[in-house]
């Protein structure tokens, strides 16, 4: 259910969420190779039919640039949009599945250094996306979260070819709105509540059109052309606007193309949904946890619903969600406002939207950008230890310089390198003291869960006993020992013959063990 409860909060959040997201909606459409029209469909979608069904407060879902290149070598090789649609039912199915069968419950599994890393990893990929649309350069397309850039080069590349093709006009108003949304952020909405309600980023969306608009009238050697504009499909009448949506072609939806297209779709958005569900819980203020099962079905419905009328497929974004979050967005209403807001100004003032300058997104998304990834959060991090910072910026560098599933990949190896290190370190306690008689007795306690990836710090511990000394090993505080292990320290029974060492090994009662066992 929605409430309007804090209707006041996300009535403006939706609509900075809006304004992000119908650039990011197009871009993501160009670079799938799909219809315009399609992303649209995909932010209506995910903002108007996962919001109703989900269980996250804060997340907004819509076009993924994450699938972009998988979208795109699927239209080709299927060689018809039609096929790629029922494909995209399919994964709705699939999704929905996993939701039943409880698969979402893999999201708690990433560590919180990789999912921070994740977070700021995408602010600085924002900047430095971003950066070339301030400048008024804006032949990469909206939305895009690889290195590598669809059209060639690499984010680095278009920032040094930005330099060639600087538009004097983007500059200004970019330059404007970041002033304007900067003392918005740190200044005004301090002062009343009138600058609560009223969200800095829209201020700079109407100055970027009151600006384009001096411009054409007063300096039109100044004036930014469409292609530095949103650029909206305009249906001429409701008919027009009806023939936009496509449905799927379904007679080769059992085809072994399809099928598999449909279970990759399926697993890279249900991992992406629940990486950013995740995320969005850690920059939540209210520190709510989202039902994760719930979320996969919730996606699953939004992907069949869209896959019918001519979508994209749908994930939870991090980009939207986060910009709800620092628009001041207190429950799911904001993300079905955003979803209403697309579908009526499609609709009703395709024209105006067309009119916003890119370098007005740019400032908002320069800002979103920045706040996740603020060098407090870096400085968080070090002083946690090495053991979060380096997964931490592992997974930052790897999302720069990769994509966000395979940065997210590395950063997991990294954390998980550190979480067997650590399992090595920590399988037993050994304390040394004296005997009466002045000979050497150790004391060894195993850990109360002890693997075979704890041998060889065991048998490393167990080789430095010196010969005649006395040693006890204490398996009562341990519930699990795995049969490497115990296999080793029988070995080791020879071993301490041959060394003179005095072996004692203390074992929990066998009516204990079965009594507890019984009990789990």
């Amino acid at each position: 259910m929605i409430s309007i409860k804090e209707i006041k909060n996300d009535l403006p959040a939706g609509l900075v969420v809006f304004l992000v997201a119908v650039p990011l909606c197009l871009g993501i459409a160009m670079a799938s190779g799909a219809p315009l029209f399609s992303g649209i469909i995909a932010g209506i979608v995910g903002g108007i039919v996962v919001s109703l069904i989900s269980g996250s407060q804060l997340g907004v879902s819509g076009p993924a640039a994450g699938l972009a290149v998988i979208v795109l070598h699927a239209i080709q090789d299927l060689g018809s949009f039609e096929v790629f649609l029922s494909a995209v039912v399919l994964a709705g199915v699939i999704q929905l599945a996993l939701g039943f069968l409880k698969a979402g419950n893999i999201g708690y599994y990433f560590p919180t250094s990789v999912i921070k890393g994740m977070l700021a990893g995408i602010g600085v990929i924002i900047i430095l996306k971003q950066i070339p649309h301030a400048f008024g350069y804006d032949e990469n397309f909206e939305g895009s979260m690889h290195f590598i850039e669809p059209q060639g080069g690499t984010t680095f590349s278009a920032i040094f070819n930005m330099l060639n093709y600087i538009t004097p006009a983007a500059l200004i108003i970019s330059v404007l709105s970041l002033a304007i949304l900067i003392l918005w952020d740190q200044v005004l909405v301090k002062k009343g509540k009138v600058f609560q309600l009223i969200q800095g980023p829209l201020v700079v969306v109407l100055l970027g059109i009151g600006l384009n608009i001096v411009f054409q009238n007063a300096f039109p050697q100044l004036v930014l052309r469409d292609n530095h504009l949103v650029t909206l499909p305009v249906a001429d009448s409701i008919g027009g606007f009806i023939t936009q949506f496509t449905a799927p072609d379904f007679s080769r939806i059992f085809s072994y193309e399809v099928i598999f297209l449909a279970g990759t779709l399926a697993v890279v958005a249900s991992l992406e949904t629940l990486l950013c569900l995740e995320a969005t819980d850690k920059l939540d203020p209210y520190k709510r946890i989202s039902p994760a099962n719930r979320e996969l079905k919730a996606q699953g419905i939004g992907n069949i619903i869209s896959g019918l009328i001519g979508g994209l497929p749908i994930t939870q974004v991090i980009v939207r969600s986060s910009a709800n979050i620092q628009s001041g967005g207190r429950t799911k209403l904001s993300a079905f406002i955003h979803g209403i807001l697309i579908l009526v100004c499609v609709i009703a003032i395709p024209n105006i939207l067309n009119m916003i300058p890119l370098a007005s997104l740019a400032a908002i998304l320069l800002m979103v950008g920045y706040k996740l990834a603020k060098p407090e959060l870096f400085k968080s991090m070090y002083r946690n230890g090495m053991m979060q910072f380096l997964p931490f910026v592992v997974t930052i560098l790897a999302i720069v310089f990769t994509d966000l599933l395979t940065g997210i990949g590395i950063g997991m190896a990294v954390a998980i390198f550190f979480i067997l290190k650590n399992s090595y370190q920590v399988s037993h306690f050994m304390q040394k003291e004296k005997t009466r008689e002045g000979k050497d007795k150790y004391h060894m306690v195993l850990a109360e869960e002890v693997t075979f990836l704890n041998k060889g710090n065991i048998l490393r511990t167990l080789r430095r006993v010196p010969e005649g000394a006395e040693l006890e090993i204490d398996y009562t505080k341990s519930a699990v020992i795995d049969h490497d292990v115990r296999e080793l320290i029988e070995d080791f029974k020879e071993t301490a013959h041959t060394k003179n060492i005095r072996l004692t090994i203390h074992e929990l009662p066998e009516e204990k063990v079965i009594r507890e066992r019984t009990e789990v």
